[in-house]
């Protein structure tokens, strides 16, 4: 097997993973029964404009409105349904505007309407409305701090709930008496729809002080503002009527999708799990003994086989200098060290959203010569992997992978090779 060949087989298992997950064949399946009333739909997240179409278009009989958020270059026509684009992973000016409008869009609802809920990955930075007594430039600082602090996806959405006057269950606490139905495609590793868009229409069981802790585990400085709404008593939970959660894209079920795409080119796949955390680099590290020991010892399975992974890995910014990329790249650039040229294996490694961290890349391939012609070009991986500048390493070798805004999210899609 070549590089090209290699390369050919991953593009198709990453697509196939990411095709899995996208709004237009989940979403009509899973809606519920139609409404005697309204239909208000509202949503947040990188997905959020292409599930508000794909409503609109199956129910055209429907009294159809509402609002939803997607991230800039996200947004999709959606018929009857108001799109709005915002940033993120730090909320701006816009993030506040469309959370004010879908607050406003559940006013006046009966018990007859139903409101559903469109909510994936990206939800928390793009529907930002402070908790009283908070600021957007609160909740940006302390957004930007998690970033950069190693903090795991569920410390921070953890932070953001009890930051926000619509996450936690309150979105859904607004919406009364209405019923609520919520969709969610998830991107958090465990699946737990409280950490989607930090919950909006779900109940929350934690309290103010956890979130302060997560804060004080990091050594994150908090203006007086955060710190005194951190300090109050937990208000009661959202009590939520006929309220309904359904996951209906998963990191698992793309990650069975990927094992399908490996099976039809004749490889044994074997997914070593949906909900991979810890630093990127290290990360590598392990997967890396795994290849090897796929390759030189047949174990955990003989090759030709794909190693599948899902999670969210994260970025730790210990130097204060940052480069270009995202936890996708360094994860590869620190596979490449790891493998040191070894034959025979291939991987590639992907935001199943399209954008990896803040770039124009879902993530990148690396190939049994990714070191060697990053030295003939002059370049040091180990350099760049301890600048954080992963992105900058693959766009010189032209290996990144390059699929635009997906309108879905699932999390990262990691995929190893090894002939």
């Amino acid at each position: 097997m070549n590089n090209e060949q290699a390369a050919e087989i991953l593009h198709d298992v990453f697509k196939h993973a990411v095709d899995s997950a996208r709004p237009g064949p989940v979403i009509p399946p899973a809606l519920p029964q139609k409404p005697k009333g309204r239909c208000i739909v509202v949503g947040a997240g990188k997905a959020s404009a292409a599930m508000a179409a794909a409503v609109d278009a199956a129910w055209p009989d429907v009294e159809v409105s509402g609002v939803v958020v997607t991230r800039y270059g996200h947004a999709v026509p959606a018929g009857r349904i108001r799109v709005l684009e915002a940033s993120h992973p730090v909320s701006d000016a816009m993030s506040e505007t469309a959370a004010m409008l879908i607050v406003e869009s559940l006013r006046g609802l009966t018990a007859d309407d139903l409101v559903l809920a469109l909510m994936s990955g990206g939800g928390s930075a793009l529907m930002a409305l402070p908790a009283p007594g908070l600021t957007l430039a609160d909740k940006q600082a302390i957004t930007r701090a998690l970033l950069h602090s190693g903090a795991n996806i569920r410390e921070m959405n953890l932070v953001r709930r009890h930051l926000s006057a619509v996450k936690g269950g309150k979105l859904a606490a607004m919406a009364q008496p209405a019923r609520v139905v919520s969709l969610i495609i998830s991107d958090v590793p465990g699946d737990n729809p409280s950490d989607v868009a930090s919950g909006p229409t779900v109940a929350d069981s934690t309290t103010p002080g956890d979130a302060l802790k997560v804060l004080e585990r990091y050594g994150i400085a908090i203006s007086e503002p955060v710190r005194d709404v951190l300090s109050k008593p937990r208000p009661p939970s959202a009590r939520m009527l006929n309220g309904e959660v359904s996951l209906i894209a998963t990191p698992a079920m793309a990650l069975k999708a990927a094992a399908e795409a490996a099976r039809g080119h004749g490889i044994t796949p074997l997914i070593l799990g949906d909900a991979i955390e810890g630093e990127s680099r290290e990360a590598a590290i392990v997967m890396a003994g795994i290849a090897k020991s796929v390759k030189q010892h047949g174990q955990p399975l003989g090759a030709p086989a794909l190693l599948l992974s899902g999670g969210e890995t994260t970025v730790t910014v210990r130097n204060g200098r940052a480069g270009k990329g995202g936890r996708n790249t360094e994860f590869l650039l620190s596979l490449a060290c790891a493998l040191q040229g070894e034959s025979g294996i291939w991987a590639v490694a992907g935001d199943s959203d399209g954008i990896d961290g803040t770039e124009d890349a879902a993530g990148a391939l690396i190939h049994p010569d990714t070191l060697s012609r990053g030295r003939l070009k002059g370049l040091n991986a180990a350099s760049y992997l301890d600048e954080h500048d992963s992105y900058s390493y693959f766009h010189a070798l032209d290996d990144l992978l390059l699929t635009g805004p997906t309108l879905t999210n699932v999390n990262d899609i990691r995929a190893i090779l090894v002939a």
